[in-house]
């Protein structure tokens, strides 16, 4: 939690005048009982009407003061707040973008939402509560307590036992809730999560019919979470209750004692009706510091997540930028020297002892079985993930020599998953290249045999996509994405099975005009089709994270069962359909 504070340093200012005026508001608030006693002592007593109105005038006074002051910090308090909510969304967003995919898959996208909303708000809640009452409440209870002794000090003993226990009370319930507070934001995550992941599957929980199975898991999760907060809910519901019990009994003590008093002329009754109300300003400020102590065991659980977070150090390290090793002369495009990779917690690798290279301007194919370690090899080329053993090389230097962000300007890469933004079609392609021309834009539209697409849209370029391009078909995400790529001029394109929903014509063409692009791109096209990959310059084959055969399409057939047997059990099939 001390970590992520440091982010309040650009509100000093306001973090100091906000309980300044709070505190200013409880002084004045701490002068009205004395005020009230005059009234009684003198003024009715005496039936001193010009001085019941003079007294009249200044609780006014007093009222309009602390109002004054009390706006005035609560102002500071939530540009404060705000302020550092924003400043740490900011930061924690920034980390967030920093993290390798190993390192998103072991925290999970469920829990960084969590951290990204609710976890900042709370942490926004508590520090805005903190600067308008974490000094005042405490203030208000000792200033009670002294103020009390000025008025008699044998009656105001009680105040001396009276603070105490309450202060036990508080801290105890704040001592169990803590960690407790920190479990329900764990289930909290868990209820996110299937949220998240049936929002996502929507169309595939209702093709199987699983509505009812989703729902009963569901109430399973958000039982667990309702649970949690009702265990917690209760220990934090004991403050008032016992606050109230000690509160009210000090107050007989103090009616009983000051009456005594009272009836012997040692006290007036207006300093009685002060004891009194310093007692019951005692009690209100308590309840507010156990409302606050609840709060802010919210805020520290969540902050120390959100601190969990920040503490994480990459597992890609970046060079500076600015140190791009030069391009080595007569060198491979890409190299792969004995590489070996291992997903963060898998007991197994998911390749092993990968050894080629690639010439600059060859159209690599990557074929094999589901989780034969295709996108995890190309995954390496841009830096995705790191490589456990062995050396990958992109233009003669090892890739972890170039600092990522320009290693990954060489590279153009179409994901599995076909994912557009939020925008128009032209602002999606600039993703590739931000100052991206007309004239270029339909150029990559055209190579990516997406032209008829966007000519068909109303608007053309600027017709405006859905989150996740919602509004389009399969198909036709995945040519928008292949064009954003292309948009880009990578010396190096990846395709990684980024063509599984288009038609055998439309793939055929997509493969022409990759291969003709001007500027001899290096390309690797990964595909569970033979015919996609069956005219690239080499073709790997991967069965279980290994090389099963290396080399052109008619030397595999010839070489290599696991390719052989992919492209019989897709050409036959083909071959039978043609038959009937």
């Amino acid at each position: 939690m001390r970590k992520i504070l440091t982010y309040l340093k650009e509100y000093k200012k306001e973090c100091f005048f906000a309980p300044l005026f709070k505190l200013l508001e409880a002084s004045f608030e701490l002068i009205v009982p004395l005020v009230m006693a005059a009234i009684i002592d003198r003024g009715i007593s005496g039936a001193d009407h010009p001085f019941i109105f003079r007294m009249g005038g200044v609780l006014i006074l007093l009222a309009a003061v602390g109002f004054a002051s009390a706006a005035t910090a609560q102002y500071f308090a939530a540009k404060a707040a705000v302020g550092f909510s924003t400043k740490l969304r900011h930061v924690l967003f920034e980390k967030i973008e920093s993290l390798s995919f190993s390192d998103m898959d072991t925290i999970g996208t469920s829990t960084l939402i969590t951290r990204m909303t609710s976890d900042i708000n709370q942490v926004q809640s508590g520090v805005n509560l903190v600067l308008r009452l974490f000094l005042r409440s405490p203030f208000i209870v000792f200033g009670a307590m002294v103020m009390a002794f000025t008025v008699n000090v044998k009656a105001a003993l009680v105040f001396v036992i009276t603070i105490p226990l309450l202060s036990i009370v508080v801290f105890s319930v704040m001592l169990v809730t803590i960690p407790l507070y920190k479990k329900v934001q764990s289930r909290l995550d868990t209820v996110l999560g299937h949220t998240r992941e049936n929002l996502e599957g929507v169309r595939v929980i209702r093709a199987f019919n699983k509505q009812e199975s989703e729902i009963d898991s569901f109430n399973t999760d958000n039982e667990a979470l309702t649970a949690m907060q009702m265990l917690v809910g209760r220990i934090s519901a004991l403050t008032n209750p016992i606050t109230f019990v000690i509160i009210n009994c000090a107050t007989l003590v103090v009616i009983f004692t000051g009456g005594k008093q009272v009836y012997g002329g040692m006290i007036t009754q207006g300093e009685v009706v002060a004891l009194v109300n310093y007692m019951s300003q005692i009690l209100v400020e308590l309840i507010k510091l156990a409302n606050l102590i609840v709060q802010v065991t919210k805020a520290v659980a969540s902050g120390n997540r959100i601190a969990d977070v920040l503490a994480i150090e990459p597992s890609i390290k970046s060079t500076e930028s600015g140190n791009t090793p030069a391009k080595k002369e007569n060198c491979s495009e890409v190299v792969f020297e004995n590489v070996c990779m291992t997903y963060a917690g898998a007991s197994e690798e998911a390749l092993t002892d990968i050894d080629f290279s690639v010439e600059k301007g060859q159209t690599i194919g990557i074929i094999g079985g589901t989780g034969s370690g295709k996108s995890s090899l190309v995954n390496l080329i841009p830096r995705f993930y790191d490589a456990s053993n062995g050396t990958v090389k992109v233009q003669g230097h090892d890739v972890k020599e170039y600092p990522v962000d320009e290693l990954r300007d060489k590279i153009g890469v179409v994901m599995q998953k076909a994912v557009l933004f939020h925008g128009t079609i032209a602002e999606n392609l600039k993703w590739g290249k931000t100052d991206a021309t007309e004239e270029e834009m339909w150029k990559a539209l055209e190579i990516a045999q997406a032209m008829d697409v966007v000519k068909g849209k109303e608007g053309g370029l600027s017709y405006e996509l859905e989150q996740g391009g919602k509004n389009l078909s399969g198909g036709q995400k995945q040519r928008l994405t292949i064009a954003r790529a292309v948009v880009k001029d990578p010396d190096i394109l990846i395709l990684d099975d980024s063509a599984s929903a288009l038609d055998f014509a439309t793939d055929a063409k997509l493969r022409a005009a990759l291969k003709n692009m001007h500027g001899d791109k290096t390309i690797f096209i990964v595909s569970q089709r033979t015919s996609s990959i069956q005219f690239a310059d080499k073709i790997i084959v991967l069965d279980d994270g290994k090389i099963a055969g290396m080399g052109t399409h008619d030397e595999l057939l010839k070489s290599c069962d696991t390719y052989r047997e992919i492209y019989d059990s897709q050409f036959k099939k083909e071959e039978k359909k043609e038959a009937v």
